[in-house]
């Protein structure tokens, strides 16, 4: 089976996902599709049980597939690019002290108590792996995703401050995580680790995007001015992402902060200077169509791997008591700054536990799982985060609309 024809049924069963949710189920698509290909994948693993012909035939494909570069050299500079553009930059300028501090700060602690307490429950249960790749696992597991919750909250009318907080959090802690995520693969890689290089290379990573990224988005902003033609706008915006990630990864600086960076500066200029109506009517819906396209055939990958990987007793355990590490580090992550920054900042009443229960784990958690290279215990970790991801999604993302009301209603 060559990669034409998996594309192929990868594209089809997203379609018939897409379709039976907005038929059936009627669940918001970003919830909706991730539950049906998680169930495909599930669905998957019991035929490949079967040794059934087909999908022996596609195990052999999904093993010479590369997924670091098609995950994280493709698909993560569309969805990040594709989020950052329909951020409202003057109303989030307002809340960057909040979400920089959340983004920043808060990812940090969180990659570092998901690490150490993974650490200390592998080997609680005999099953030994190195902290540095535990720390990595933590980098896998922070980043957090609005596109699914934010549809919900929305029809729970939380305030606007918040629902800004949780989408400029969400965006760039994508990219702070991506960047700790790489900085701590690299570090690995080499066999040693020392602070003053992790520092340097983090630095790097970060600064050099955000700058990269600033660029990128006015570049873009004075592209798009001149023009008044929504082909090539759209034209533009693609090659703007392809080539600025593509250029990124030569200068050896983050492409993820720098595309929600060049989608900022990009999406909100040009809506308020640059573009028509219509264009911009065009390109948002452009963009919000790749965002939700791009996502569900990621979870449809996500079956795909499934198929081939090993699933053992063990790890299934400590998959399943690794929830509970996420919840309680990202509660930490989150009531640590917020505390700190009360006295500056106004927070809604009980926006600690809507922040946490609301910090849903999705395509980027399991894109970076499946880039991990094989000697990091890339099948233990893709496991653990299939399990979290399939939590987030079915029991926080379905139930994060009426906790927020009844939070709400209290306050």
């Amino acid at each position: 089976m060559n990669v034409e024809a998996i594309l192929a049924i990868v594209v089809v069963l997203t379609a018939a996902c897409a379709y039976i949710n907005y038929r059936f189920i009627k669940w918001p698509p970003a919830i909706g599709i991730m539950v049906l290909s998680l169930g495909l994948s599930v669905a998957l693993v019991l035929l490949r049980g079967l040794n059934w012909l087909p999908l022996d035939r596609l195990a052999q494909l999904a093993y010479h597939i590369d997924f670091r570069k098609v995950l994280l050299n493709f698909m993560l500079s569309f969805l990040l690019f594709a989020g950052a553009i329909h951020l409202d930059g003057k109303k989030l300028r307002k809340e960057s002290l909040p979400v920089s501090v959340l983004a920043l700060f808060g990812t940090i602690i969180s990659a570092a108590l998901v690490g150490g307490l993974s650490w200390l429950l592998f080997g609680l249960f005999g099953y030994p792996v190195p902290l540095i790749y535990c720390l990595i696992f933590g980098t896998v597991i922070s980043p957090t995703d609005p596109v699914a919750v934010l549809s919900i909250l929305k029809e729970a009318r939380i305030p606007k401050s918040l629902e800004l907080k949780i989408s400029g959090e969400s965006l760039f802690n994508d990219g702070v995580s991506v960047v700790l995520f790489v900085t701590l693969t690299e570090t690995a890689h080499s066999g040693s680790f020392s602070l003053i290089t992790f520092t340097e290379l983090f630095l790097r990573e970060a600064g050099g995007g955000l700058a990269f990224g600033a660029l990128l988005g006015y570049l873009g902003f004075w592209l798009l001015r001149s023009v008044d033609d929504y082909k090539v706008e759209v034209l533009i915006t693609l090659a703007l992402v392809i080539g600025g990630y593509w250029l990124a990864d030569i200068l050896g600086i983050s492409g993820p902060l720098a595309m929600v960076v060049a989608g900022l500066i990009t999406g909100n200029k040009s809506r308020r200077d640059g573009l028509s109506d219509i264009s911009w009517d065009y390109l948002g819906k452009f963009w919000e169509l790749v965002d939700e396209i791009l996502n569900a055939v990621l979870f449809m990958l996500v079956g795909l791997e499934m198929v081939v990987l090993k699933i053992e007793p063990v790890v299934l355990i400590i998959g399943l008591a690794a929830i509970a590490v996420m919840l309680l580090s990202r509660w930490i992550s989150v009531a640590l700054p917020v505390t700190l920054l009360r006295r500056k900042v106004r927070f809604e009443r009980n926006a600690i536990a809507i922040l946490t229960w609301g910090g849903l784990k999705g395509g980027l958690s399991v894109a970076l799982a499946l880039s991990l290279r094989p000697e990091m215990h890339r099948d233990t970790f893709v496991l653990m985060t299939y399990i979290i991801v399939v939590f987030s999604i079915l029991v926080q993302g379905l139930s994060i609309g009426s906790i927020t009301r009844r939070l709400l209603k209290k306050a």
